[in-house]
C-alpha cells in the first residue's frame, strides 16, 4: 500500500491515520505483527523518530501491543478495530456533511447527491 504523506500537515498524526486504516480494512489483520518502526519510516518515507511517535500514540490506544523482543502486533480486541471504524466513519461522514452544508446544500440535497453517486 502506497503512503500519501501531505507534508503540508503534521507527519505523526497522518501516519496514525493511515496505519489505523490499514488496521480496519484488515490490510494488518487481529494479532498480525507489523513492521518495525524502522520498516515502517523507510516504506512511508520519515523520519524514524515520527514513525516511532505515531506507533506510541496507537500502543496508547491499545490499537497496537509490544511482545518484547518479538515486535509490534495489532490488537486482538475486535472490540477495539470496531470502535476505530465506528470513530472514523463518524468523523469523514461528519465533515462530509458539514462541507456541503458549507456549500449551501440542504438534507434533501445531500441525499440526493449521494444517492446519485451510489448508483
Amino acid at each position: 500500500m502506497k503512503w500519501e504523506i501531505d507534508e503540508s500537515k503534521q507527519i505523526h498524526p497522518q501516519l496514525v491515520e493511515e496505519i489505523t486504516k490499514r488496521i480496519i480494512n484488515g490490510f494488518y489483520k487481529s494479532g498480525d505483527k507489523i513492521p518495525s518502526v524502522r520498516e515502517f519510516a523507510l516504506e512511508a518515507r520519515v523520519n524514524p523518530n515520527t514513525m516511532q511517535k505515531a506507533l506510541q500514540e496507537l500502543e496508547d490506544k491499545k490499537i497496537i501491543y509490544t511482545k518484547r523482543t518479538v515486535g509490534k502486533f495489532v490488537t486482538e480486541d475486535p472490540n477495539i478495530i470496531l470502535k476505530l471504524q465506528e470513530s472514523m466513519i463518524d468523523e469523514i461522514t461528519i465533515n462530509f456533511i458539514n462541507t456541503m452544508k458549507d456549500l449551501g446544500l440542504n438534507e434533501t440535497e445531500i441525499t440526493k447527491k449521494i444517492k446519485e453517486k451510489l448508483l
